[in-house]
């Protein structure tokens, strides 16, 4: 009864208020609803569904313990491992593998919270520790408000960008893959470091992508579709039609002042790419977004000011543990000429299993860390080492081309 006199007056209210109903904001959301039911959440999202039009993979050894039920619902796909292939080289790993789709994660999303729970199609106007106010007049009160919206490039960390265009194809007969090609670099190598990622969601239905390890952020959309195309005919499959389409501009991160870029970010606690909570070189956010979720839940004290306090612990010490994985981006963008980045990502693959496993979850060993750079590099020693001084671009750059 007290709640839904709260909810009732003019000013409703919430314990917690996520801006941004993406990737990151959504697992909080749908974490929350798992274990801290007696609480409620808010998700206050631009766009009219959550999540956008999205895909994301990861590697079921990617999650922490519990992070399997909380994803579950999203998956569209399972598949018991993937393939990868380099000139010279091409692999079959066991490593299980899955796909999450936008719609599942609107949907799980919805079937959790409150339909008023969930303010979609508006902007937020302005916000603070304890309430927003929306584009349309509406205020809001809160315990506290996280800001999961993402980011317009991020200030004073520089690298280089991974960035894609993917189609949902879906084909005359089947395509006969047996599972995701996780990196087809066998393509032409332009633009940087080029792949084509394929993931086969039925017999006849296939999400082509085309992806590049880039020094510039511009995407040109007419000329990636041409190349989907042609890497589909090539394959020998007759495109029906295009389901729906998809294009992102990802941070690689290479070097930065953390310190800087949080300062300059507001007040507000934060989560995902807002928080630079992404593996440096993979751009990978799904491990670390479930950590974070998962993690949120277990605090006794979800107060605005506690919630400051820990997001910005929590992704100081995410920046201090992954700077191996920096200087790896450093070596790929600094080390080697766009057309021959291919070759350290071919070295990378031949390496044991589980190693590429703990180095996808962010987890990498020391000796795992020595295996990487053991050995002859697959790029000029002086490069390799002078690199490790370079900085990259700038990547708020990434405002410029549209955001991330």
């Amino acid at each position: 009864m007290q709640q839904a006199q709260r909810d009732s007056g003019p000013q409703a209210f919430t314990d917690i208020a996520i801006l941004g109903g993406g990737l990151a904001g959504s697992l909080i959301a749908l974490a929350m609803a798992a274990h801290r039911p007696e609480l409620s959440v808010t998700i206050f999202e631009r766009g009219e569904r959550l999540g956008g039009r999205h895909v994301w993979s990861f590697f079921a050894s990617d999650l922490p313990r519990g992070g399997e039920a909380l994803v579950d619902p999203l998956v569209a796909a399972r598949w018991d491992g993937y393939s990868v292939r380099f000139p010279g080289l091409r692999r079959q790993l066991t490593t299980p593998y899955r796909s999450i789709t936008s719609a599942r994660l609107d949907a799980a999303v919805r079937a959790v919270l409150p339909p008023e729970r969930i303010v979609a199609g508006v902007d937020v106007a302005a916000a603070e520790a304890r309430g927003l106010v929306l584009a349309d007049g509406r205020r809001f009160s809160a315990g506290a408000v996280i800001d999961a919206r993402g980011s317009h490039g991020l200030a004073h960390m520089a690298g280089g960008w991974q960035k894609f265009a993917g189609r949902a194809l879906c084909l005359s007969a089947p395509h006969g893959l047996t599972g995701p090609v996780v990196m087809d670099a066998t393509v032409e190598q332009i633009d940087g470091y080029r792949f084509v990622y394929c993931l086969p969601f039925s017999a006849t239905e296939v999400f082509v992508e085309d992806t590049y390890y880039s020094d510039t952020p511009d995407l040109d959309l007419p000329v990636l579709r041409h190349r989907i195309d042609a890497y589909a005919a090539r394959a020998g499959w007759t495109v029906e039609r295009v389901d729906y389409e998809e294009t992102g501009v990802l941070p690689v991160i290479a070097q930065g002042d953390f310190d800087r870029f949080w300062a300059e970010g507001g007040a507000l606690p934060r989560a995902g790419v807002r928080a630079a909570l992404v593996h440096p070189l993979t751009s990978y956010s799904i491990p670390d977004a479930v950590r974070f979720a998962l993690y949120l839940t277990t605090l006794d004290n979800l107060s605005a000011e506690r919630l400051g306090r820990i997001s910005h612990d929590w992704a100081a010490q995410h920046w201090r543990e992954r700077r191996f994985y920096r200087m790896l981006s450093r070596m790929l963008f600094g080390a080697a000429e766009g057309p021959q980045r291919w070759r350290m990502l071919a070295r990378f693959y031949a390496l044991p299993e589980a190693l590429i496993e703990r180095f996808y979850a962010g987890r990498s060993t020391p000796l795992d860390m020595a295996r990487i750079l053991a050995g002859r590099p697959p790029v000029p020693v002086g490069a390799a080492i002078a690199s490790l001084a370079g900085k990259g671009r700038p990547l708020a750059d990434l405002a410029a081309a549209g955001g991330l």
